[in-house]
């Protein structure tokens, strides 16, 4: 089986691409051929501020989307695995250009179409223009919660949200760790300092035990309390 043949076979599955049948794909690829780019592990695909000319659809692989601020500091968006597309709200954009920087994880394939395709596609097919619409407002929507939830929420509100959220995941009081504190002070967009600052005052307050592998919550029902009594805004 040809490499196109894999491409077709994983891009019916998607959402994106659902409905489309593999005899169509193949037509489309005639016409339009496909662009691959591989990426080495924690290589930029797009720097924020680049200009989105097209489509881009993971293969395979895993890619974040980071957010730099003018302080250099850097919050996790969101990540994408294979069969996710990224670019659908900024493709047709007067204003194109990536409000955040793109980087892989770990090895990662990502297809590339740009405009002519899509538009040919949305032209001659009413499930694809319907799939690419659902797609660019659900991206539309994530990207504008997450960045709203990341200016809102004190610090203390993310860690006892990612806690009671591992809680629910792992059914043990005891959270293992499987981000770093780098990682995960680069998840709720603030700097490491901070983030170990905020854990010492919960660690004082008795709400929290903590070592360099796990967090250990010490009453989940206070935790609870506290994460829906919370308020907005910086560090508590």
């Amino acid at each position: 089986m040809s490499k196109l043949d894999h491409i077709i076979k994983l891009l019916v599955t998607t959402k994106l691409f659902n409905g489309l049948t593999y005899e169509e794909l193949h037509e489309i690829f005639k016409k339009y051929p496909a662009n691959i780019t591989a990426y080495s592990s924690n290589a930029i695909v797009h720097f924020q501020g680049e200009c989105c000319t097209g489509l881009d659809i993971v293969l395979n692989g895993h890619i974040q989307i980071q957010k730099i601020d003018a302080n250099g500091d850097m919050s996790v968006i969101c990540d994408f695995t294979a069969g996710n597309s990224i670019g659908e709200n900024l493709l047709f954009s007067r204003n194109n250009a990536y409000p955040f920087t793109i980087v892989t994880k770990c090895h990662t394939e990502i297809l590339y179409l740009s405009k002519q395709p899509i538009l040919y596609l949305c032209r001659i097919n009413d499930g694809f223009l319907q799939n690419f619409l659902e797609s660019l407002s659900d991206k539309t929507l994530i990207l504008s919660g997450k960045i709203k939830a990341l200016s809102t929420k004190t610090i203390r509100k993310c860690i006892i949200e990612f806690l009671l959220c591992e809680y629910s995941i792992q059914k043990n009081t005891t959270i293992f760790l499987r981000l770093s504190k780098k990682e995960l002070a680069e998840k709720f967009g603030i700097q490491r300092p901070s983030l170990s600052r905020e854990l010492n005052k919960m660690r004082s307050k008795g709400l929290i035990e903590y070592n360099a592998k796990s967090i250990t919550i010490k009453d989940v029902k206070e935790l609870k309390r506290i994460y829906k009594g919370s308020g907005t805004c910086k560090e508590m």
